[in-house]
């Protein structure tokens, strides 16, 4: 079943600028011309524009083609009437991969070792960046990246492994440096922990990005590896409205629960920041002062902040997603996100992929700065220790032990 939005190419949805080619909105390969109408995967334009409705408790609603595949199955009209996308439950897939610990050399991240327990995403956030790497899988960076995860099993096994060999030099490791370590899957595999539990037995500092409140669940060990200056938790925020988030991060914590974490990993000592990720221009960027307000009132002693990025397969599913929620601000936000990326939907130079370019990434920056000092809040997280760490002897932690 599809949404009709009817529009004209030519009419100004911003005053003063005319309304948006949606076909130089993503890379030549998702678009199939027919005659007159250009096929964007399920959605067709052509003078109207007709949208998937959304579906409950997912931010896609479409599989977009993988760009690696040759072959691609198109569903039938009347298979999508009867609702084939809306009753896909999550899959779970065993990971067999033989190493645990990523490296990258990239010189915006922030970190150059990670630990991904699970490959995919259940939380579903329509924006994240991380969804064309499921790509690599021969899956969709779609709806097959929030329903067809990809579990490491034997994660903290390996991670035992590898922080004991000898070429291994102590250095921060990063969980979540593609998918949250703490989707809903992980309260009943405990993946993530048992990784804590290597790390605080080896005094090798972490450092965690999530947007889920379960990162509470795991105090008793991040406190452990506090007492050694070895963690930091950043908790991401994109908005405080509920209701945006729902359809934003649909299976990520609410924003009243995030602020709850940080109050709870504040308590415990547990060193606690805020990251607004991502900043969607003309959407909730006028957040940004309230994010960091109620983040510093609630426990958080330092803040960042990273502007929307929309590689690949993630630019037409976000503007499917601005179809389906926010047809009146569509122009505006794709505006807006052009200005912050030299005129293209997304930028992948490493000098300005993390911040922006141009008068409104600007303005954008100095909003964050003003606000990190009026919250009281550092730009700059704490420096994790490796004075600690040390090879533990005797008996190890089995993979099941919790």
């Amino acid at each position: 079943m599809t949404r009709r939005h009817t529009f004209s190419h030519s009419e100004e949805a911003v005053p003063g600028r005319p309304a948006l080619d949606l076909r130089s909105l993503a890379p030549p390969w998702l678009f199939v011309p027919s005659g007159p109408t250009v096929f964007l995967r399920n959605v067709i334009y052509n003078g109207s524009v007709s949208v998937p409705l959304p579906i409950h408790g997912r931010g896609a609603s479409v599989d977009p083609a993988n760009r690696f595949e040759k072959i691609d199955v198109e569903p039938d009209g009347d298979w999508l009437d009867i609702g084939e996308s809306s009753a896909r439950r999550t899959e779970y897939f065993r990971d067999s991969s033989k190493s645990i610990l990523s490296t990258n050399d990239s010189p915006d991240v922030g970190f150059d070792a990670s630990v991904n327990p699970y490959r995919g995403c259940e939380h579903g956030c329509v924006y994240c960046y991380a969804r064309p790497t499921h790509e690599y899988l021969g899956f969709s960076a779609g709806l097959d990246f929030e329903t067809k995860i990809m579990v490491k099993l034997d994660a903290a096994e390996l991670l035992r492994r590898e922080l004991s060999a000898k070429s291994w030099r102590p250095k921060t490791v990063a969980l979540s440096g593609v998918t949250d370590c703490y989707q809903p899957v992980e309260r009943k595999l405990k993946i993530t922990r048992q990784c804590l539990h290597v790390l605080a037995e080896f005094r090798n500092p972490a450092g965690i990005v999530t947007k889920n409140h379960l990162v509470t669940r795991d105090v008793d060990v991040l406190s452990n590896l506090a007492r050694h200056r070895a963690v930091a938790v950043f908790m991401s925020i994109a908005t405080l409205d509920t209701d945006l988030m729902r359809k934003l991060e649909p299976r990520a914590s609410t924003p009243a629960r995030k602020l709850e974490a940080i109050r709870t990993l504040k308590d415990a000592g547990i060193p606690v920041g805020v990251i607004v990720a991502p900043v969607i221009p003309g959407l909730t960027d006028h957040e940004l002062p309230s994010i960091l307000a109620e983040s510093a009132r609630a426990g958080a002693t330092f803040g960042a902040m990273t502007p929307l990025r929309l590689p690949g397969a993630v630019a037409p599913l976000f503007v499917t997603w601005l179809d389906q929620h926010y047809p009146g601000r569509r122009d505006k936000v794709l505006h807006r996100v052009l200005d912050l990326r030299g005129g293209k939907l997304n930028d992948s130079n490493f000098n300005t992929r993390m911040r922006g370019q141009g008068v409104f990434a600007d303005q954008m920056r100095q909003m964050f700065h003003l606000g990190l000092r009026k919250a009281g809040l550092s730009d700059r997280s704490p420096v994790l220790s490796t004075v600690s760490f040390r090879v533990p002897p005797g008996p190890q932690m089995t993979l099941w032990d919790s």
